[in-house]
């Protein structure tokens, strides 16, 4: 559902560098996005792109060594610039993540009740039994049966759905303004995976919270996103409203990701489209455009200079010399 308003996250020029002992590597380069109450906003790439360490900057949770600038600009408040003990209360508090993966982010040693009273306590002072109580409502709320005995249990008596169920509801325990799902469904099967998207989309509906989903499933961002983030080589490519993307794409990496998308209608047997090449090291960062190598439209331009993102038309943009050209040719999907 798409709101309107002033944004609820604003993120400008944010840059992520960690120092190695091979060099420094540039993970998020000259990020910019916005998410409004309600709406939600879909980060999709391939791995390495720079979407998850988009998303950790966002809350804080780098190492020391990461060199960390530019805005981040929540609810009224600079997140970059805020002292720890503050930030612990946005963090958790109005703004919570859903981690790729539950089992290494559920601490083993407790049970999972004690771990959602845990996240309720550190925002809120309740006493240990009411948060014990919320606790269960949260694990009934997200379909985890017989709430009261699981409670009681640790994350390895969950199964991963159970244990993914677990950690939306200590995600959503303090009604977050903001929550970020960071490949939510990673090792589930199929039909888990639906129900935890779908469960998802009910608590954002339910909370009227914005929503970050990170990505690499390009069929998952149709069925949930009202705009969608384009990213490659640390960088934004293109960004837009979901039928921009998905219909109006005028940046080639975007729609070499659309090609290879499998086509159920199609009664054809053609191989799927692959990209062809690797991702750029980040280590290395080439010259101008950071596609180049794989791209079917590079010219000599495209290695002399990086393409600004540029608007294509309101609230559509794209990172491309060549974005003009594909205007109105073609839709991939």
């Amino acid at each position: 559902m798409r709101q309107t308003g002033q944004p609820l996250l604003e993120v400008r020029d944010l840059n992520v560098t960690f120092k190695t002992n091979a060099g420094h590597v540039r993970a998020a380069s000259d990020i910019s996005m916005s998410v409004r109450a309600g709406e939600t906003l879909s980060i999709v790439g391939e791995s390495g792109s720079g979407k998850s360490v988009t998303a950790l900057a966002i809350m804080r949770l780098h190492p020391r060594s990461a060199d960390v600038t530019g805005s981040v600009q929540f609810d009224g408040q600079d997140l970059l610039t805020l002292d720890e003990e503050p930030m612990r209360a946005v963090r958790g508090g109005t703004m919570a993540m859903i981690f790729q993966d539950p089992m290494t982010a559920l601490n083993p040693v407790f049970t999972v009740g004690d771990q959602i009273v845990e996240m309720i306590r550190a925002h809120e002072k309740v006493p240990k039994r009411i948060a014990h109580d919320r606790a269960v409502e949260m694990l009934a709320s997200v379909g985890v049966p017989e709430p009261a005995r699981r409670a009681k249990q640790y994350p390895h008596e969950f199964s991963g759905g159970m244990r993914q169920r677990a950690m939306i509801a200590m995600a959503i325990a303090n009604s977050p303004k903001l929550l970020i799902a960071d490949e939510p469904t990673t090792a589930l099967d199929v039909t888990i995976q639906a129900q935890v998207i779908e469960l998802i989309k009910e608590v954002q509906k339910a909370t009227g919270a914005a929503l970050i989903l990170i990505t690499h499933d390009l069929g998952l961002v149709a069925g949930v996103s009202d705009r969608v983030q384009v990213m490659y080589g640390s960088r934004v490519m293109e960004t837009g409203a979901l039928d921009d993307i998905f219909y109006r794409s005028v940046n080639p990496y975007t729609r070499a990701l659309l090609g290879s998308i499998p086509d159920v209608s199609s009664r054809t047997r053609d191989r799927l489209k692959a990209i062809p090449g690797s991702p750029p090291s980040l280590l290395r960062p080439i010259s101008g455009c950071p596609f180049r190598p794989r791209c079917e439209m590079a010219i000599d331009r495209c290695a002399e200079s990086l393409p600004e993102l540029a608007v294509v038309e309101p609230g559509h943009w794209s990172r491309c010399h060549r974005s003009e050209e594909l205007i109105g040719v073609g839709g991939v999907k």
